[in-house]
Order: C-alpha cells, then sequence, then structure tokens
C-alpha cells in the first residue's frame, strides 16, 4: 500500500471526537492502520488499556479534548472543576506516552503528535483550569521530546486554536455574525482552518518526512499566536 503512512500501526485516543474522525480518515487514506480507540480516559487504567489493546504503535496521536470552563473568573473556579481539566487532558497524557515509549526506544522509531491549544502560549481571561491544563501537556511535550529525542522518538504538540469543530466551535455559534466579527478582529487569517488542515500538519508530525522536529509545541491558529 502506498501513502505517507504506509505500513504504519497508529492508535489515535477519543477518535470519536474533537479531532479524531478526521484525523482517521486522513491518516487512513495515507495508509495508516488506525486503531480508533474511544473510551473514557479520565478512567484509572484506560490509557494504559488502550495502549496494550493496540499493541504495536508506531504512532500515538494523543487527541484529548476537555472541559474549557470558560467565564468562571479564577476566584469562582471551584477545586472539582480545577481537577477535571487536568484528570482529562493532563494525566491521561502521561499514561498513554509512558505506556507507548518503551517499545518505541526499544525498536529506535516513534512519533508522538498530541492535539494541544495555543491557549498554553497566550493568556485568554476566565480560562485558567483549561490554560493551565493546555500548558501542562506543552511542558511534558517540551521534556519528554528532548529526552526520547536521541532514541529517534518525536514527541511534538500542535497548539491550535480557531480550528473548526463541534466540541469548541458548534454550528450555533458560528452562525452568529458577533462570532464571524470577532473572528476577523481577532484571527489574523480571518477564518477558522479547517478540521483537515489541521489533521494534514499531524500526519506531517506523525511521517517519516519529520526526523528532526523534537519537543516542540508549534502553533496552528493563524495568526492568533506571534
Amino acid at each position: 500500500m502506498s501513502g505517507r503512512l504506509a505500513g504504519k500501526r497508529v492508535l489515535l485516543t477519543q477518535a470519536d471526537r474533537f479531532m479524531g474522525p478526521i484525523t482517521a480518515e486522513v491518516f487512513a487514506e495515507e495508509g495508516a492502520a488506525v486503531v480508533a480507540d474511544t473510551r473514557d480516559l479520565t478512567r484509572p487504567g484506560a490509557a494504559e488499556e488502550a495502549a496494550a489493546a493496540a499493541g504495536w504503535i508506531d504512532v500515538l496521536v494523543a487527541n484529548l479534548a476537555g472541559p474549557t470552563f470558560s467565564g468562571i473568573a479564577a476566584t469562582e473556579l471551584g477545586d472539582d472543576d480545577w481537577q477535571a481539566a487536568f484528570a482529562a487532558m493532563v494525566h491521561p497524557l502521561h499514561a498513554l506516552v509512558r505506556a507507548v515509549l518503551p517499545q518505541m526506544i526499544e525498536r529506535r522509531a516513534g512519533k508522538i503528535v498530541v492535539y494541544g491549544s495555543a491557549a498554553a502560549l497566550r493568556g485568554m481571561k476566565t480560562l485558567a483550569a483549561y490554560s493551565a491544563a493546555r500548558a501542562a501537556q506543552l511542558g511534558y511535550v517540551q521534556s519528554v521530546g528532548v529526552e526520547v529525542a536521541p532514541h529517534n522518538v518525536q514527541v511534538n504538540l500542535i497548539a491550535q486554536n480557531y480550528v473548526e469543530n463541534e466540541d469548541y466551535y458548534p454550528a450555533a455559534l458560528q452562525a452568529k455574525e458577533s462570532f464571524a466579527k470577532s473572528l476577523r478582529r481577532q484571527v489574523p487569517a480571518g477564518r477558522l482552518a479547517k478540521p483537515r488542515e489541521d489533521a494534514m500538519f499531524a500526519l506531517f508530525l506523525a511521517s517519516d518526512e519529520c526526523g528532526f522536529i523534537c519537543g516542540q509545541g508549534i502553533p496552528f491558529a493563524g495568526g492568533w499566536v506571534q
């Protein structure tokens, strides 16, 4: 089979939401055998189960959507909401990476791509729990990325924002003129990215073409992050 991921086995988490469906489609088009996992990774042991069930893994795509708690001031942010953000986006990331790295290190080949957020790179008011969890993802990727780079394993994060999807930009929101005006005001590109554009970026990071990018959080936000 031809394609940029021909012969590669990919574990994709939360494959039924956020960037999951389009990533599965694009990667399969490029020849990957996609293990589309949909289990709730906030459950203890679920991440390890996903990795064990997938078996041989050439590429891990950590697709971890989480609650935003948008509009809640830091003074009003409760412990449950704070912990929920880390339970959804940070703890599963470490569990997944810890589970798949040994085999990648052993064969000196592997890719880990994390769908993160540009909220880790630019402050956004009343978004403290979400931003902190996304920033923790970035710090984790930076650290692990340089740790495993000598083993020819590349770990990178897409720091995205303003990508069209139902989790963050539902159709009802996109239909509002106020949102369209806000988009034009805040995003130099003046639009939302198409999900396929984002998935194609993930494809590059997961492919053999990308062997010299290690431990990076790369903005994908239409110029919103400078």
